[in-house]
């Protein structure tokens, strides 16, 4: 086996989370702290344990979580361990953001498991913002239609299990276990062929699709990690191809323009398949129309042959009328914030259209009722969550300039702020003026901060451009994230304003699960 890893290679951002994360499930199942390498139990650092006073001061004041769709810890303690020691020995391999754009790594591990992505047919998603939300969405239609769903999301908000999913809820931390174990020798039998191990994303696909198949699925809901042509999802042959809005995010290894990401992106795009277009750029849309015709591709487009009729604020969310490729849906309740998530739901319901033929071989709507009933069950951990009252705080996984905008104009939507606090960490390889000066408008004051992850972007090198963006007088430093929610909620309740006071957590998916697990909702 070759161990040729470039030096630039390592861990996943998310890896550099797992002591933390350890130490919080450990808290829940009640275990000692993490084990040393010889054994003996191991006391927490003094910053974690004032990050874990600070988790129960905060659960204290939100109250109990209802119906939270994110996995909690393991309450067996050999199952819990079971489970830390595969995040460990999966943090030993290239991370998400370390690539070697190649598919013959993954296509080699699905020829030795005997091709279980072939088990069941699949809807591919791809774009830049909205993925995760629109898969779940198709995830809860099929569901509804009493189809068996597997879907496979990342990165994932709390818990490594979410990104595995059956029938609209995540794999047991057992059953995450025992799938690991059973591709593990298959794994290490391709690790040994390659010039490169397979990477940690690589190994959680071929996990996926093998689950999938063993389950089994009559449907997988598929996201790709980055891009399209080159991503590990892509060896599955997708009768239905959906792209989510592009815009710029990985301009270092997707194309510094819409048009280049979209050809990228264009990859998950197959002979004869049908492609759902959400609303794009002029010129990754004539990229991603030219590809759909070089491979005899169906095209439904967002705004031509399907979209939003009507949306207006509700309580909890949006009532909206959708119109689909097959006829148009009244009374359609989503418990989601925001016109992005109107139009995810207007591309996730043509995608079911598309997978049960609507358009092609019928021209007759879904049944209406059930249609509701799917949308009204939507959830979406980490995309505009309202996670406590009084002051309002909602977590958000913006990330790039676009998904900051749409968030930034989501909340001014849906919610009558009087005062609005920012608590933002981010990664240093976005853009991260973008995310600011997006966000500048509606905030009041900004709190910047850091998670733990490697790739973190520093709270003083954020803070010195969130001045710039924001001025002086409106920005405060907390390097630990426990701190900088606690300054939030403060200053959100500042002169007398507590009841029209909020706070929105954003800037990363690693920030936004930190915050959630701070405020215990898992």
């Amino acid at each position: 086996m070759s161990e040729q890893q470039p030096e630039s290679h390592g861990p996943d951002d998310r890896d550099d989370t797992l002591d933390m994360f350890d130490r919080i499930v450990a808290e829940e199942a009640d275990l000692p702290r993490a084990l040393d390498s010889a054994g003996a139990g191991e006391a927490p650092t003094p910053d974690l344990a004032v990050i874990e006073a600070g988790s129960r001061t905060l659960r204290a004041q939100a109250g109990p979580p209802q119906g939270d769709p994110v996995p909690a810890a393991p309450l067996d303690p050999e199952v819990a361990q079971a489970l830390r020691e595969v995040e460990q020995e999966l943090s030993t391999r290239w991370g998400e953001t370390k690539l070697e754009p190649s598919v013959s790594r993954i296509a080699a591990l699905m020829d030795v498991l005997g091709e279980p992505q072939r088990a069941y047919p699949s809807i591919h998603v791809t774009g830049t913002n909205g993925k995760t939300s629109t898969a779940r969405m198709i995830e809860a239609l099929l569901n509804a239609f009493e189809l068996r769903t597997g879907r496979y999301t990342s990165p994932h908000v709390q818990s490594i299990t979410e990104r595995i999913s059956l029938d609209g809820a995540p794999i047991t931390a057992e059953r995450f276990v025992d799938t690991y174990r059973d591709v593990k020798p298959y794994v290490e039998m391709v690790d040994a062929s390659q010039d490169y191990r397979l990477s940690f994303f690589e190994v959680l696909t071929g996990m996926a699709y093998a689950a999938f198949a063993d389950a089994p699925v009559d449907v997988a809901v598929v996201e790709v990690g980055m891009g399209g042509s080159w991503d590990a999802t892509n060896v599955i042959d997708a009768a239905v191809a959906v792209i989510t809005p592009i815009s710029l995010d990985h301009t270092d290894r997707l194309g510094s323009t819409p048009a280049e990401i979209a050809r990228e992106k264009g990859g998950v795009i197959k002979q004869d398949a049908t492609v759902i277009l959400a609303q794009q750029p002029v010129d990754a849309a004539q990229v991603l129309l030219k590809k759909a015709v070089e491979v005899d591709a169906t095209v439904a487009r967002e705004g031509m042959e399907f979209g939003v009729v009507s949306r207006e604020v509700a309580v909890g969310g949006q009532m909206l009328t959708l119109r689909g490729v097959g006829g148009e849906y009244e009374g359609i309740f989503l418990p989601l914030y925001g016109a992005h998530m109107a139009h995810n739901a207007a591309v996730a319901l043509a995608a079911v259209e598309a997978f049960f033929g609507v358009g092609a071989q019928q021209a007759r709507e879904l049944d209406v009722d059930t249609v509701r009933r799917a949308f009204a069950s939507v959830t979406s951990p980490g995309r505009m969550e309202v996670v406590r009252r009084s002051p309002t705080v909602i977590l958000d996984a913006a990330h790039n300039p676009a998904g900051a905008q749409v968030t930034a104009e989501a909340v001014t939507e849906a919610f009558g702020f009087s005062r609005l606090v920012g608590v933002v960490g981010v990664s240093d390889d976005k853009d991260v003026r973008g995310v600011l000066e997006a966000f500048e408008p509606i905030f009041a004051e900004v709190v910047v901060t850091q998670n733990t992850s490697h790739r973190a972007m520093s709270a003083d090198e954020l803070a010195a451009l969130a001045v710039e963006v924001f001025g002086t007088e409106r920005v405060q430093v907390e390097p630990r994230l426990d701190d900088a929610l606690e300054a939030a909620i403060t200053l959100a309740e500042e002169e007398a304003e507590y009841g029209g006071a909020g706070v929105l957590v954003t800037g990363s998916v690693i920030t936004v699960g930190e915050a959630r697990l701070l405020l215990k909702r898992g």
